[in-house]
């Protein structure tokens, strides 16, 4: 079946903190599978949206049943940032796994991607009956992409300045410690959530399951990168079963223009067919 073909199904789905909106992408014939989708953050995620609506159909043409879903106080979830924390989030992704695992009785998977990485490591340390997850470029850390956020803040700060110097990213993060709430790029990050994403470290997430891991580089000669797979090493040593690729293309989740990478989705789909046996 073609991965066009499979119709998906919108839905919001119900927590105790509000509704969260959700598609679901139903197998194509016999089930191999359930595949949970932990979504980027801020304009990551709608950069990736397309990337991640063609990845969830394919699968589902391979036959796994795909659940995309928007966090609390992200796309059309209920909720506001001003509220969120990292354990709501969690909490998020849990009813998302609850929901698929009570829909499909199969292997539960997860897949993600920069950020959502990092939640469905977390998740998985913490919850039964995930069989593996794929990774999607993941953070290396919490705090390097606040880091990454207050820069963006900065350029717009830049652009817009009437000649006063703008301040440092020592002094906005002074101003997320002191309890402020920051606009960066249209979304409302509170020191509450700065805090729990600082914590956050890729390589003290290792998962007790399976793992593909695949960070986007621009030559298809070139190996992973070397943050990525000293993470990759450390894992193993700890007993971690990783298979780590580089893929050539675009940094999709960050590039002017929404843009795609055939060779992340034939990769990704790849996985899935042995996963599925």
């Amino acid at each position: 079946m073609r991965a066009e073909n499979v119709a998906a199904e919108p839905l919001f789905l119900a927590t105790p903190a509000g509704r969260r909106f959700c598609v679901f992408h139903p197998p194509a014939g016999q089930c191999g599978g359930a595949v949970l989708i932990a979504p980027p953050f801020g304009d990551e995620m709608n950069k990736s949206r397309r990337m991640v609506a063609l990845q969830a159909r394919r699968l589902a043409a391979l036959g796994f049943g795909v659940l995309q879903l928007d966090l609390e106080g992200c796309g059309d979830s209920d909720g506001d940032l001003r509220d969120v924390r990292w354990a709501g989030w969690q909490a998020d992704l849990e009813a998302g796994a609850a929901w698929l695992s009570a829909r499909l009785d199969a292997p539960l998977y997860l897949l993600g991607l920069r950020m959502g990485a990092l939640l469905a490591l977390d998740l998985a340390r913490s919850r039964a009956g995930i069989d593996g997850i794929v990774l999607w470029q993941p953070l290396a850390s919490g705090d390097a992409f606040i880091t990454q956020l207050l820069r963006l803040k900065l350029a717009g700060s830049m652009a817009l300045a009437d000649g006063a110097p703008a301040p440092g990213t020592a002094a906005l993060r002074a101003a997320l410690a002191a309890g402020e709430t920051l606009e960066i790029g249209g979304y409302e990050i509170t020191g509450a959530l700065a805090g729990d994403l600082a914590a956050l470290e890729l390589r003290a997430l290792a998962p007790a399951v399976p793992v593909h891991w695949f960070e986007m580089v621009g030559d298809a000669a070139r190996p992973l990168p070397p943050a990525a797979a000293r993470t990759v090493e450390a894992w193993r040593a700890d007993g971690v079963a990783v298979a780590a690729a580089a893929v050539a293309g675009p940094a999709f989740w960050s590039t002017q223009e929404i843009s795609e990478s055939e060779a992340l989705l034939d990769a990704t789909c790849a996985v899935f067919e042995g996963l599925r046996g």
